[in-house]
């Protein structure tokens, strides 16, 4: 199992962030499931995913456990919906060009994890 943060580095995993919620900005299918303060949600993510993908805690010294299933229930969250935070992603990924394994790696983690954030039928 890679270090996928050290593998990426802060510097890319930051750009690949900021360049996925560019395309859920403008992503009719998700972008009302987010709050409109599209910084601090970038922010927040930039944290989440460096503990998520092997770096330092960060998420948690700042706002506790990320409870992710709960922190989810309050939006509906469809298969549809699921595919559209994982394309988005995948876009991200490809403008950040990550070495095609880690990606890989990544994608399957992300895939589990909004799998289980699925809470509502299409």
């Amino acid at each position: 199992m890679p270090n996928a943060y050290k593998e990426l580095g802060e510097d890319k995993l930051y750009e690949m962030i900021d360049r996925f919620y560019g395309y859920v900005k403008e992503d009719p299918r998700i972008n009302h499931l987010f709050p409109g303060d599209w910084e601090e949600t970038a922010y927040k993510q930039k944290l989440f995913q460096t503990q998520f993908l092997g770096g330092p805690n960060v998420y948690i010294e700042k706002y506790g456990h990320p409870m992710m299933k709960m922190r989810h229930m309050p939006f509906r969250i469809t298969p549809a919906a699921r595919d559209a935070w994982l394309e988005n992603m995948e876009r991200a990924m490809n403008d950040v060009e990550i070495d095609e394994e880690l990606k890989k790696y990544m994608m399957a983690r992300y895939e589990m994890t909004a799998n289980h954030m699925v809470n509502s039928d299409d």
